[in-house]
C-alpha cells in the first residue's frame, strides 16, 4: 500500500492538492497529514480525489469546529484525529503527530512500524532504534507549503517500508 505523507500545508490548498494528486497518480491509497493544516477548507479539494485523509492538528490549529464539521460531512473520506493518530494501514502500525520530539519518543517505544511528524519544515527519513533493540521508521515530510524550505512530501510504500521525499515544482 502506498501512502502520501504531508505536513505543514498552512492554508496552501493548491500545493496540498498537487502533492496528493501526484501521490494518487502513483497509487497512493491514503493520506496522512501531520498537522498545521490551519483552515478546514484546505482539505476541500482533496474530497474530489476520493482518497481517505487522516489529519492531526499542530501548533497552528485554526478552527477545529470547522474541521470536525467538514470531516463529518465527508462520508468517511476525511478523519480528524486530534493531537495524534494511531492507524493501521496495510497491516502496518502507523502513528502520526505534529511534533518531532514527541514522534521520536513514540518511535523509541517500538510500538509502531512508522511514526510520522512535521513542524520543522525539514523533510527527513530515519531509522530510530527502539528500546527493545529493533527499529522504527521516523518520517517527516517537511512543509508541503514551501515555507522557509522547498515544498516537499513523502510517498511511502508500507509493504516494503520504503520512503521517497518528493519536491513539488
Amino acid at each position: 500500500m502506498r501512502v502520501c505523507i504531508v505536513s505543514d500545508s498552512h492554508d496552501r490548498a493548491p500545493l496540498l492538492a498537487e502533492a496528493v494528486s501526484q501521490a494518487a497518480r502513483e497509487g497512493a491509497e491514503a493520506v496522512v497529514h501531520c498537522g498545521d493544516l490551519i483552515g478546514a477548507g484546505t482539505l476541500r479539494p482533496l474530497l474530489a480525489l476520493g482518497i481517505p485523509v487522516h489529519v492531526v492538528h499542530g501548533n497552528n490549529l485554526g478552527d477545529p469546529v470547522a474541521l470536525h464539521r467538514l470531516c463529518a460531512a465527508s462520508n468517511g473520506l476525511l478523519a480528524y484525529h486530534g493531537a495524534d493518530a494511531v492507524l493501521e494501514l496495510a497491516g502496518r502500525r502507523v502513528f502520526a503527530t505534529h511534533y518531532p520530539h514527541y514522534a521520536r519518543g513514540i518511535a523509541c517505544t517500538g510500538d509502531h512500524d512508522v511514526v510520522c511528524c512535521g513542524h520543522s519544515h525539514r523533510a527527513s527519513v530515519a531509522r530510530q532504534p527502539t528500546i527493545g533493540g529493533g527499529e522504527c521508521w521516523l518520517v517527516n515530510p517537511g512543509t508541503v507549503a514551501g515555507l522557509s524550505a522547498p515544498p516537499t512530501w513523502i510517498l511511502a510504500d508500507l509493504a516494503g517500508l520504503a520512503f521517497e521525499i518528493r519536491t513539488l515544482g
